[in-house]
C-alpha cells in the first residue's frame, strides 16, 4: 500500500519551469532514491512534498490525505545535521516531541529509549562537538524519526562523510531501517549509494526534470555484504549510468 503519492506535480520559478508532471509513491517501509544530477529539481520536489512550497498544479497525499502545502505531516532531514551546539545529544533528539507540546521529561525519557537501537548509547549527556560525523547523522536520523514515524524526507545526509565513514553509516542505516521499518524517500547524486541503500530507484533527469526511469533493486534484504562487488550491483549500476547518459 502506498504510504505517500505524488501525483502530476509541476513548479516554476520566475517563469522557469523546475520539474513537470512529477507522479511518484513510496510504500510503507521502502526506502526509495531519487537520483539525478543537481539542479534537476529533486529538493524542489522534496519542498513540495514537506508541505513548504506550494505547487503550480498536482498533489501530494499521504495516506489518502491530500496534505498539499501543509507543513508537519512528514520530517525531513537536511544534508548538514543541524544538531543545535548548546544541547546535549538526547535534548538534541527530544526537540521534535517537545515542540509537539511533550513534558520535557518525558520527551527526554522517550527519545533516550532508542539510543541503543540507533548506536547512541553513552551519547546522551554529550554535545554535538563530542562526537563524530558519523555519528551526529545517527542523532539527526533518530530525530527526524521522532519527528513522524510515517514518512522521512532525507536529502544527501551523508554526503559529507569520508568515503570509509559513509560505508560504516549505510551499514548502521540499513540495520536501523530494518528494525524500525520508516518509510523513506532519499535524494542522492550518489549512485552505488542509491543502489546499495534503496528499494527502488526514480531517475529525475532533464530540464525541467522529469522521472523518465523506474528500478526496481531486487536484491533481498538484509543484503548481503558484498552485494557491492557482486555482479548483480553492477549491471544495476551500468544500467542507471547508460540512462542518465542519454
Amino acid at each position: 500500500m502506498a504510504v505517500l503519492q505524488v501525483k502530476g506535480v509541476s513548479k516554476s520559478f520566475e517563469q522557469e519551469q523546475i520539474i513537470k508532471d512529477i507522479s511518484i509513491e513510496l510504500r510503507e517501509g521502502e526506502i526509495v532514491s531519487l537520483l539525478g544530477i543537481s539542479g534537476g529539481g529533486k529538493t524542489t520536489l522534496f519542498n513540495i512534498i514537506a508541505g513548504l512550497s506550494e505547487p503550480d498544479g498536482g498533489k501530494v497525499y499521504l495516506e489518502n490525505e491530500d496534505i498539499t502545502g501543509k507543513p508537519g505531516n512528514v520530517s525531513y532531514m537536511l544534508q548538514k545535521d543541524l544538531l543545535l551546539p548548546y544541547r546535549t545529544i538526547v535534548d538534541n533528539v527530544a526537540l521534535p516531541l517537545i515542540i509537539r507540546g511533550m513534558k520535557k521529561k518525558e520527551a527526554r525519557q522517550k527519545a533516550a529509549s532508542y539510543f541503543e537501537e540507533f548506536g547512541l548509547a553513552g551519547t546522551e549527556k554529550k554535545y554535538p562537538a563530542q562526537l563524530s560525523g558519523g555519528m551526529k547523522q545517527r542523532a539527526a536520523l533518530l530525530r527526524t524519526y521522532l519527528f513522524s514515524e510515517k514518512v522521512a524526507l532525507l536529502d544527501e545526509p551523508f554526503s559529507a562523510l569520508d568515503m570509509l565513514t559513509k560505508s560504516t553509516v549505510h551499514e548502521w542505516y540499513l540495520d536501523v531501517m530494518e528494525k524500525i521499518k520508516l518509510s523513506t524517500l532519499f535524494i542522492t547524486h550518489d549512485i552505488d549509494e542509491a543502489i546499495l541503500l534503496s528499494d527502488r530507484i526514480y531517475l529525475l533527469t532533464g530540464r525541467p526534470g522529469t522521472i523518465t526511469k523506474e528500478i526496481a533493486i531486487r536484491e533481498p534484504k538484509p543484503r548481503r555484504k558484498d552485494f557491492n562487488l557482486s555482479e548483480e550491483f553492477l549491471a544495476y549500476k551500468r544500467e542507471i549510468i547508460s540512462h542518465l547518459g542519454e
